[in-house]
């Protein structure tokens, strides 16, 4: 007869993707994942595999989640120009106040096992894409409406979202003057006309 396990395996996988999420991947030790995960190591492994499983799924837990946050922002809004404002704005904010500063859990895997993880390579690139077919979506709902009259290419203008994004997120690591931020999201705001 199989055991029924005796621990709730989506709030487990909540507790690694915030470890994982505030030490990164190499920094993390299973005693740090046993401890948030509220689980002894015979149940991490028969629940989850082994420490880069479990970050694959918590990784993969993140991105669903990151992307269907922010499409949900996004469509909140009727003008999509006050959507983006919202958005990158509200990102900003929220790393000038949040402590400590643990940034994008998406980003910080690409900038730590990306370069040297085909897997973890492709899974970030599969979420800025995706990210970018939300950006795309909004956009051409800004075009139909009227709201966005001289946007031509909908999917570059997307993807230069995007890696404003990627480059805001990982700049804001670093804490620069929160003027010099305001400006650059300001400008980039303004290639929704």
């Amino acid at each position: 007869m199989v055991r029924r396990r005796e621990f709730n395996e989506a709030l487990a996988l909540d507790g690694a993707m915030q470890i994982f999420w505030e030490k990164g991947y190499e920094a993390t030790s299973l005693t740090d994942l046993t401890d948030r995960m509220g689980i002894q190591r015979p149940s991490l492994y028969a629940a989850f595999g082994d420490k880069k499983e479990l970050f694959e799924a918590a990784l993969r837990r993140y991105t669903q989640n990151h992307s269907a946050n922010i499409r949900t922002k996004l469509q909140s809004y009727t003008s999509i120009k006050e959507g983006f404002r919202n958005y990158f704005e509200g990102l900003v904010a929220e790393e000038y106040t949040k402590t400590p500063n643990r940034g994008c859990f998406c980003i910080n895997t690409m900038v730590e096992l990306a370069p040297h993880d085909e897997k973890f390579e492709i899974l970030t690139r599969e979420h800025q894409m995706y990210l970018a077919v939300i950006f795309q979506e909004a956009i051409e709902r800004g075009k139909q409406s009227g709201e966005l009259k001289t946007i031509t290419n909908t999917k570059a203008l997307a993807q230069t979202l995007v890696v404003a994004l990627i480059g805001l997120t990982v700049m804001m690591k670093s804490r620069p003057d929160r003027s010099f931020v305001d400006h650059a999201v300001a400008v980039i705001l303004t290639l929704l006309q």
